[in-house]
């Protein structure tokens, strides 16, 4: 079977094969230590789950308006004013079947062949991939261990060109954990601005900012109408598998995905959107916890990392990631992937699986207990001291 060109150009997320990997070693018998996986660890809070059954009971099974139920557009315009970002209408925001659609439906709807579109390195591989599957040019934006991983305004201003379509930013940042200040997005701002740039921000992480309040771009004047907010239930609710994700969107832009979703899902789960309405407007204690809990387990691994000989870890302002630095071990970090894997029992991911700028660095998920994670920092410390011997 002759596959189409442009399935060359789609990538796909390196943590998912290995996965697939640990897995075989646990049905082989052996124990790994899961620190690869992007998810919560927690449980879907019982108000959440309690509101699905209660929409299923109540015959919440049928096709729904493709942008999302009305009563949950709302309840997100006013979520984005209680998490502290600028106020949308609810005929700006769309519900879609995961985060992921709303960088599928953006890419797609606003460039083609001959645009460029900017992006963080390392980064969420899916932006360079979809990027490249629609046709357009991706540029990376390299984030340095230097600048706390967080982008050098005036490094992008020189990415800029005149086919330049679209940035992407991520904040609270999936690998690095970075989080970027109010000073770089007011600079990224006047950028985008005196560029005429559309910026994607994707502030999945936003309720999981430890050092300082979560900042948009939305906030800065003249920004909400050229970008577009990607955010949704998996990270902040412990949601993963409901697949749930809504984008704010520039009033033009509307109908354009609007048609999208219907060409592609036709709607979102109507029962899923129920429970999405109770996540948004129920109790906030479940969150607070599970921040509070992670805080705890990022302070234990980036200590634990930092005592291992040849690595050093930056304290990471967000998300659940730490991505440390083993340079000094002077080998290609998906050879040290496979080696903790292989003989330490714990799984993690390459920095280069979040592009090439992820050379010499690993990303560790904390999103386990803080015992497998010191059992987890003992492996790695004796796997490590293996390999530089």
């Amino acid at each position: 079977m002759k596959l189409a060109g442009r399935m060359e150009r789609l990538g796909t997320e390196s943590a998912f094969e290995v996965l697939a990997h640990a897995r075989m070693l646990e049905a082989q018998g052996r124990e790994i230590i899961h620190l690869e996986i992007g998810e919560p660890d927690f449980d879907t809070p019982d108000h959440i789950r309690e509101a699905a059954k209660a929409g299923l009971d109540a015959g919440h099974t049928h096709y729904v308006p493709a942008p999302g139920i009305p009563e949950l557009r709302e309840a997100v315009a006013q979520f984005l004013v209680r998490s502290g970002r600028p106020g949308a209408g609810a005929e700006r925001i769309i519900v879609t079947p995961g985060a992921k659609p709303i960088m599928f439906f953006t890419i797609l709807a606003l460039c083609e062949e001959g645009d460029e579109v900017i992006y963080p390195d390392p980064g969420f591989p899916m932006y360079e991939s979809i990027a490249a599957w629609a046709g357009a040019t991706p540029v990376p934006l390299p984030l340095r261990e230097k600048n706390g991983f967080r982008l050098d305004p005036e490094e992008l201003a020189a990415l800029v060109t005149d086919r330049t379509r679209l940035l992407i930013l991520n904040s609270p940042h999936n690998p690095c954990g970075s989080a970027l200040t109010r000073e770089d997005l007011e600079a990224v701002a006047r950028i985008a601005i005196e560029r005429d740039l559309l910026v994607l921000s994707d502030e999945v992480y936003w309720a999981l900012s430890y050092e300082r309040p979560h900042t948009s771009i939305t906030e800065f004047d003249g920004m909400a109408d050229r970008t577009i907010l990607l955010d949704g239930w998996s990270k902040t609710f412990a949601m993963t598998g409901w697949r749930l994700g809504f984008g704010v969107f520039p009033e033009r832009l509307v109908e354009p995905v609007t048609r999208l979703i219907i060409n592609s899902v036709s709607c979102t789960s109507a029962f899923s959107q129920r429970a999405a309405i109770a996540a948004l407007t129920g109790p906030w204690e479940p969150v607070d916890e599970m921040v509070a809990e992670f805080r705890k387990r990022r302070d234990v691994i980036v200590a634990g990392l930092n005592a291992i000989p040849g690595v050093h870890c930056l304290v990471p302002d967000g998300a659940f990631y730490v991505f440390p630095n083993v340079e000094a071990f002077n080998v290609p970090t998906k050879r040290i992937q496979d080696h903790l894997l292989e003989q330490g029992g714990v799984a993690c991911l390459s920095g280069t699986a979040f592009g090439r700028h992820g050379e010499g660095f690993l990303r560790f998920s904390y999103a386990n207990s803080v015992q497998a994670i010191e059992n987890a920092l003992a492996a790695v410390g004796s796997a490590l001291e293996k390999m530089s011997g």
